[in-house]
C-alpha cells in the first residue's frame, strides 16, 4: 500500500507517525524545530488523512505494523537506519518496530499498548466511542457546532490539555475522522502484542502527560516491563496529544530521542 507523505529537512531520518484518527499534519507544529537537524517523514497510517483503509481482515496490528515497516524502509536512503517516534497508536507501531530491532532509536509520545487490565484497555475504547456518538450525533452541524468555544474546547479536553491551542479548522477535521474511523471498533480486541524478547540495543524514550485522559500516566509504570532500556519521562501538564500542547518540549524531546547515533544532534 502507498501511504501518502511528506518529507522536509535534512540529517538523519526522523519518521513520524500519528495516532488512531489522527493524520500527519498533526506534527506540522514540531516541523520548524526539528527539519534543521532531521529529514523528518510524515504519514498516514493506512485509513487515516489521505490514505486508503486496511482490507478487511484478522490481525489489523500485525498488519499495521508490517505496512508501516515497509514504508519506512522505502522513504529511507540506502546504508542509513532511521528513527522513529509516534504518538498513541503511532507510538506502539514506532516500539514495534524497536523491538524488532529495525530503527535506529524509537521514541513514544503516551504510546497504546500499556494496559493494566482489559478493562483498562475498554475504558480507553469506550471514551473514543462516546466521543464519535456526539460527533455522529452533531452530523452536519458539526463545523458549526465547533466555532463555538464552548462546544469547541470541551469536546477536545480529552486529548489536549491545552486546547485553546488547537486551531479550528484542525478540530473539524478530526472530528470528521472520529465519526468514520473503524479503527477504533477494532482497538477494543486488539492485543497490541510485542515480541517476547526486544532488542534493547535500540535506545527507546518513552513520554507520557501527567493529563493524559485517553491512556492514563500510571501505564507507563509498564514500559520498562518490556523495554528494560526504556528512558521514560512524566510530563506535567501535557495531555494525550502533545504536540499541540507544548510543541518546543515535544520537540526537543523527539531530538534527543533521536540523537542515539546523529553526530549533528544540538542536544
Amino acid at each position: 500500500m502507498d501511504l501518502p507523505h511528506d518529507i522536509a529537512g535534512s540529517g538523519p531520518t526522523l519518521v513520524l507517525v500519528h495516532g488512531v484518527v489522527h493524520r500527519r499534519q498533526a506534527w506540522n507544529v514540531l516541523l520548524d524545530q526539528l527539519t534543521p537537524y532531521r529529514r523528518v517523514v510524515t504519514v498516514d497510517l493506512p485509513g487515516h488523512g489521505e490514505s486508503a483503509a486496511l482490507e478487511d481482515g484478522a490481525d489489523t496490528m500485525d498488519r499495521l505494523v508490517e505496512e508501516l515497516s515497509g514504508f519506512v524502509r522505502s522513504v529511507t536512503p540506502a546504508g542509513e537506519r532511521p528513527h522513529i517516534a509516534g504518538n498513541s497508536l503511532g507510538g506502539w507501531l514506532s516500539l514495534a518496530l524497536a523491538a524488532r530491532g529495525e530503527v535506529a532509536s524509537a521514541t513514544a509520545l503516551s504510546p497504546a499498548g500499556f494496559f493494566v487490565n482489559h478493562a483498562d484497555q475498554a475504558r480507553t475504547i469506550y471514551t473514543f466511542r462516546a466521543l464519535r456518538g456526539v460527533t455522529r450525533a452533531l452530523g452536519p452541524n458539526t463545523p458549526k457546532a465547533l466555532r463555538y468555544r464552548a462546544v469547541r474546547y470541551p469536546s477536545l479536553a480529552a486529548f489536549f490539555a491545552r486546547p485553546s491551542r488547537v486551531r479550528y479548522e484542525d478540530a473539524v477535521i478530526d472530528a470528521q475522522s472520529l465519526a468514520t474511523n473503524a479503527l477504533v471498533d477494532k482497538g477494543l480486541t486488539a492485543s497490541f502484542d510485542l515480541p517476547p524478547v526486544v532488542d534493547a540495543t535500540v535506545p527507546v524514550t518513552v513520554a507520557w502527560g501527567r493529563r493524559d485522559l485517553i491512556l492514563p500516566v500510571y501505564q507507563a509504570r509498564r514500559v520498562r516491563r518490556v523495554f528494560p532500556q526504556a528512558r521514560t519521562l512524566i510530563l506535567p501538564g501535557i495531555g494525550h496529544v502533545p504536540m499541540t500542547d507544548d510543541p518546543d518540549l515535544i520537540g526537543t524531546i523527539l531530538l534527543g530521542g533521536s540523537a542515539a547515533s546523529s553526530s549533528d544532534s544540538p542536544n
